[in-house]
Order: C-alpha cells, then sequence, then structure tokens
C-alpha cells in the first residue's frame, strides 16, 4: 500500500502530525513520533490524554508527515486507529531511539503508555 516515497518518509526520522475530533467536532493535533510497522503506522500516547480518549470514541485519523529537507515532500495517510495497551512502552523506548538516539526516561508507574495502529484507508500528497 505505501510507495517508496511514503515508506522514506516513515521510516526517517520526520515528525508526523496526528488529527484526531474532539467529542464537540473540533479538530485536535498533536507532533508524535511514528514509524511504519508494514503498511501501518504506530505510534504512542498516554493512556487517558486527549488524542488516546478522541481515537477510542471516533477512531478516524489523519496523520500528516513531511520531509524536514524538502517540506514539498509530504504524505497524508487517513484511515482508523486502534488503541492497545500491549507493546506502548516498547515502542515508546524504540521511538526514542529512532528520534533522540537515546532510551525514554523511566516514569512513574501511573503513566500508561498505549500504542496506536493506523490502518490506511486513503493515502494522498506529494509522495503518494
Amino acid at each position: 500500500m505505501f510507495n517508496e516515497a511514503t515508506k522514506a518518509l516513515l521510516d526517517g526520522t520526520n515528525y508526523p502530525v496526528v488529527a484526531t475530533t474532539n467529542a464537540d467536532g473540533s479538530p485536535q493535533t498533536s507532533v508524535v513520533w511514528a514509524k511504519r510497522d508494514g503498511d501501518t503506522v504506530v505510534f504512542v500516547t498516554v493512556q487517558g490524554r486527549r488524542k488516546e480518549r478522541n481515537i477510542r470514541r471516533d477512531p478516524r485519523v489523519s496523520l500528516s508527515v513531511f520531509d524536514l529537507a524538502d517540506p514539498e515532500n509530504y504524505v497524508e495517510i487517513r484511515g482508523r486507529a486502534e488503541v492497545t495497551v500491549e507493546g506502548g512502552a516498547e515502542l515508546n523506548d524504540e521511538l526514542a531511539r529512532k528520534y533522540t538516539g537515546t532510551e525514554f526516561p523511566p516514569e512513574p508507574p501511573e503513566v500508561v503508555r498505549v500504542l496506536v495502529r493506523l490502518v490506511p484507508e486513503h493515502i494522498t500528497g506529494h509522495s503518494a
């Protein structure tokens, strides 16, 4: 499903922006760390944050990512997101190494990292 240009954007250290819908219908966006997992995109958030609550209520999500070296090279991926607690902390550490080169600092036990998997339904953009 992903072409080579889209794979390169997702595999690089470019920062995606995730858009969800608030309960009142207004948009909510967040810059995230993400990676490609086959033909899906995975990222992490903290359980209970607005982004996670929005996705659980309405799983329709848009993720846009552009090339830091060439901002006109971008892709938007729209689809449905699935949230799971399993693998959240491990993915957070993996993404920290990808984006910062180091492991994520320890967090208090009450912070629960959840894994979000975006299953594409529509892909558009200059790289699509």
